[in-house]
């Protein structure tokens, strides 16, 4: 029997949130009141799990607001960004299952691999790094003494009192499309993200990662982040996504690009190339609009169309083995009720044909 399919939406704690965009809007810049009302909508229309996202120069605290909101939800999960390396360990551990506590077992950890405020450390020793503070984490939210003497942690120390909910380390999501990354993910993680691309190139991503997990024993799951834009006929969303663009400054699409940590990533330049690659409106694909990603880092693409058509994009990427869904949409708050309305309940319970 086919799993469940997890649906995740995305609250914009790093001043990600646009009615045109580009174009900032002081209605909806980052602030607790905000994002907290994008969380409590998610909660309300049906996610399974809202992304919180962590970025320095941008927005408000990923794990500070994690906290504030974690009393006020009683259902979906929260899937709280790390940068690791921002904290001592130890302490990293002793917050994430305070909060896992205060949530009754609803927190996930989406791990960040990224270079720090201020630092710039090449790609091979930051994953290495990355790999050492991941199973070091494991460890101490498993319960487990650590005796670590590597390239970048050293220390001998038994966990923390506290402990998670169910006393494992909670699921820790990662990606990254390097061979560095990819050895990570299939080391420690437990959900691997990918960001929007071609089905065909999909297949060949989750099947590579399949094969390293298996090669150490493991199983991942596989996780897909992407925007929607969803409305009652075709021709409403595409006019939907030119609008979205409709005020943009290159310039200036090129400055809020610029300006993330992980803007060199390869992933970020996969990005790139899939929106090189477009046809003239944009769309890589069937109904896979990169668009987005004229003014924005990382994930820059959605899928726009009917609900019809959205829901059979979503499934086909279940079919190329996505377990589940990391959702967003401009204004966010917006875009969750017309998707939640439109396509969440046929998503949650559509079969799914794995013939292929």
């Amino acid at each position: 029997m086919t799993a469940p399919c997890e649906v995740a939406w995305f609250s914009a704690l790093c001043d990600d949130d646009y009615e045109f965009l580009g174009q900032p809007d002081p209605r909806l810049l980052s602030s607790f009141e905000h994002c907290r009302d994008i969380v409590l909508g998610a909660e309300t229309a049906g996610m399974d799990t809202i992304l919180l996202p962590s970025g320095y120069a941008l927005g408000i605290d990923t794990m500070a607001f994690a906290a504030a909101v974690a009393p006020l939800t009683r259902r979906i999960n929260l899937l709280a960004a790390l940068r690791v390396g921002e904290m001592w360990l130890p302490q990293q551990a002793r917050q994430l299952a305070t909060i896992d506590q205060m949530l009754g077992g609803r927190l996930r950890v989406n791990i960040i691999s990224s270079d720090l405020p201020g630092e710039v450390l090449d790609s091979a020793p930051r994953y290495r790094r990355t790999l050492e503070a991941i199973t070091i984490l494991r460890q101490l939210l498993d319960g487990r003494e650590v005796d670590a003497d590597g390239e970048f942690y050293r220390l001998k120390i038994a966990p923390p009192r506290v402990r998670t909910v169910s006393g494992r380390a909670p699921l820790f999501y990662f990606g990254g499309l390097s061979d560095a990354a990819r050895d990570v993910a299939a080391q420690q993680a437990d959900v691997y993200l990918m960001w929007p691309d071609r089905l065909a190139a999909v297949r060949e991503v989750v099947a590579d990662l399949t094969a390293r997990a298996a090669a150490h024993g493991r199983r991942l799951r596989f996780g897909y982040r992407v925007h929607v834009v969803v409305r009652e006929t075709e021709a409403e969303a595409r006019a939907a996504a030119r609008r979205l663009l409709s005020r943009l400054d290159d310039a200036e699409g090129a400055r809020i690009r610029a300006r993330s940590l992980d803007s060199t990533s390869l992933g970020v330049g996969r990005q790139a190339e899939l929106r090189d690659t477009a046809d003239d409106e944009g769309y890589a694909e069937d109904n896979l609009w990169t668009g987005i990603g004229r003014a924005r880092s990382g994930c820059g693409a959605a899928i726009v169309g009917d609900p019809d058509q959205v829901l059979a994009k979503l499934l086909a990427y279940r079919e190329a083995g996505i377990d589940g869904f990391i959702l967003s949409g401009y204004p966010h708050a917006a875009e969750c009720d017309l998707f939640a309305r439109h396509v969440l309940a046929r998503l949650h319970h559509a079969p799914l044909d794995m013939s292929y």
